[in-house]
């Protein structure tokens, strides 16, 4: 059975909140330190990492701002663990 464009929305964010979560952890702080490092609700960013929120632009940036790593790296983590052959727009 074919995946639907919002499956595969949904595994997309899954996805990006498991690396945000991992990081956060790496770096032994909590939701609730980094979370007002950079000024976001502690529900908005326990939302990111539980995958129940999709994420904007302004979200991404911030995120990668509290983990103090490059955007870039964020991204190019999500498309490693999601495949080269990963498309929500059935594209590919």
């Amino acid at each position: 059975m074919q995946d639907t464009s919002k499956d595969k929305i949904r595994k997309l964010v899954k996805t990006f909140g498991k690396i945000i979560e991992r990081h956060r952890k790496e770096q032994n702080k909590t939701i609730y330190k980094i979370s007002a490092e950079i000024a976001m609700p502690k529900a908005s960013w326990r939302e990111l990492e539980n995958g129940v929120a999709d994420f904007r632009f302004s979200s991404l940036w911030k995120v990668a701002e509290g983990l103090d790593i490059p955007p870039e790296t964020l991204i190019a983590e999500l498309h490693e663990e999601l495949g080269e052959n990963f498309s929500i727009s059935g594209l590919k």
